[in-house]
């Protein structure tokens, strides 16, 4: 898989003071901008192409990162306008950058050490998400995790959405224009038995707020 959509566009409301100069993937953590470590994992996986989406303190994004030469990566940038798309949005903004082939997607806002090489080439369905653990700040979790399909509901394991994916442009190809969550199509998705799933059990982070920030950066730097 050579090609990755990385979710930047946010606006990073619950990190401010932070964000109101600084766009949340750009905050730094372990010594480098949160997203810097997409990129170096993507670039070890063998992605050689990643499109960035973004809105909120766009133009601070090309002067950070460049064209992305630096890891090996040819970076492009999908600008979806002063207020985001949301997550299915943003996708369906990106589409014509991203080609027609399966490609990962990741929000910049977390951090793992999942191994992207890992990630199915081919989805089993219209996506392959990466589910993880329930944190304790979000115990109810998403969708149910049963013989590596998902479910709304049901009497497999329920688990958190890990913001990793791997997905078919037809998920949201034909949706119209605008600004829209994937939730409703992943649920769409699930009815038609065409979203699968997997469980990963490493180290994971959310990074909404400072000190979730703060915890990680400790973390990377202990």
């Amino acid at each position: 898989m050579r090609h990755a959509l990385i979710f930047a566009a946010g606006l990073g409301e619950r990190m401010r003071p932070l964000t109101d100069r600084t766009p949340k993937p750009l905050l730094p953590v372990g010594g480098k901008p949160l997203i810097e470590w997409h990129l170096e994992k993507l670039a070890a996986a063998g992605v050689h192409y990643v499109v960035i989406n973004t809105s909120h303190l766009a133009d601070q994004f090309p002067d950070a990162l460049g064209d992305g030469s630096r890891w090996g990566l040819r970076i492009r940038y999908a600008y979806e306008g002063p207020t985001p798309l949301e997550t299915g949005g943003g996708m369906l903004n990106a589409l014509p950058l991203l080609g027609s082939e399966p490609f990962i997607a990741i929000s910049a806002d977390i951090w793992s050490a999942y191994d992207y090489a890992t990630l199915p080439v081919e989805p089993a369905g219209h996506a392959h998400l990466v589910m993880v653990p329930n944190p304790s700040w979000y115990p109810r979790g998403d969708f149910v995790l049963q013989q590596n399909k998902l479910h709304a509901d049901g009497d497999g394991e329920r688990l958190t959405f890990g913001n990793i994916g791997v997905y078919r442009p037809a998920l949201v190809r034909g949706h119209a224009q605008g600004r829209f969550k994937l939730l409703p199509l992943y649920q769409q998705a699930m009815r038609e038995q065409q979203l699968a799933g997997e469980r990963y059990d490493g180290d994971w982070w959310n990074v909404g707020n400072p000190q979730q920030l703060a915890e990680l950066d400790a973390h990377l730097r202990g």
